[in-house]
This record gives structure tokens, C-alpha cells and sequence, in this order.
């Protein structure tokens, strides 16, 4: 499988660069509103970004691209959440597919599977926090654990369509 070398410096933050900023074009352009936010598609290119970049350039990636994508919708009070939740999706996906397999192995999958539990999970304590009620936190969850498994179909779909070129 394609991954980024830790000993090219140049490639892991050129690759970085470029998963934050499709992670942001994913969450900003194919969105669909939800209680509380939205739903979109920028979960797809970060699982596929933990598949292929190292752990630490993978997270950061989906945490920036995600946190601005919230900033320029007009949620900047999601912003803080968005990075810490999604950066810990990051470092879910690693640790359940323990730095093997390809694409779309089983470990893969079960790792953007909790990933998305951690993700409905965050957003539904943050927006309980944020807003001062269980019950609004609570409004978003069917939205965001459907959120989750169109991201795991997409980023699927994506892995299928790279196969040859990047696993």
C-alpha cells in the first residue's frame, strides 16, 4: 500500500497540505443541513488520509481543514470542538487498524466505524455543553451517525476507485 515516508519531510507536509485542504472542500461544499450544523462529506477524505499519511500529519490535516471549514460556514464556536474531535478520529482509525492493512482491510473498516461512533459521540456532548441541554446535543445524533456511515461508504468507494494508483 501507498503510504508517506516519515523520512521525506517535503511529501508528508505537501501531502498533509493537500488532505487539509480536500478535507475542507468536502465539509464546505457537499453539505446538508442537520440540528445544530450540518452533515457532509469531508469524513471520507480523513479516513482515507489515516490510511495513507503518518499519524501526526494525518490529524493535523483533518483537524485544521475541518476546524476552518466550521469557521467559514458561520459556526466558529464549533471550531475548538471540530478540531479535537476530529483529530482524535485520526488517532482512532490508527489505533484500531494498528498500522497495517490496505484500503479497505477489516481493520480499516472497524477503525472508521468507532471513528464515526467518536465523532456522532463528541458532537452530541459538545453540542449538549455548547447549548446547555442533553436533549439538543441529542437533536443532532441520528444526523451525525448517518453522517458517519455515508463517509464510510464514500471513503469505500474512494479506496475502490485508488486501488491501483495509492493501495
Amino acid at each position: 500500500m501507498f503510504t508517506v515516508s516519515k523520512a521525506d519531510p517535503v511529501a508528508r507536509v505537501s501531502l498533509a497540505a493537500a488532505a487539509a485542504a480536500l478535507t475542507f472542500l468536502a465539509t464546505s461544499f457537499f453539505r446538508v443541513p442537520i440540528p445544530l450544523g450540518y452533515a457532509h462529506l469531508g469524513d471520507a477524505v480523513i479516513f482515507l488520509a489515516a490510511m495513507v499519511l503518518p499519524r501526526r500529519e494525518a490529524a493535523l490535516a483533518a483537524a485544521v481543514g475541518s476546524a476552518l471549514a466550521d469557521f467559514f460556514a458561520g459556526f466558529p464556536l464549533w471550531a475548538g470542538p471540530t478540531f479535537l474531535i476530529k483529530y482524535l478520529m485520526v488517532i482512532i482509525v490508527w489505533a484500531a487498524r494498528g498500522g497495517e492493512g490496505g484500503l479497505l482491510s477489516r481493520r480499516a473498516l472497524f477503525g472508521w466505524g468507532l471513528s464515526s461512533l467518536w465523532m456522532a459521540a463528541g458532537y452530541t456532548l459538545f453540542g449538549a455543553l455548547l447549548y446547555g441541554s442533553l436533549a439538543a446535543g441529542l437533536s443532532s445524533l441520528p444526523g451525525l451517525l448517518a453522517e458517519g456511515a455515508v463517509n464510510m461508504a464514500a471513503a469505500a468507494a474512494l479506496a475502490c476507485a485508488l486501488r491501483g494508483r495509492i493501495g
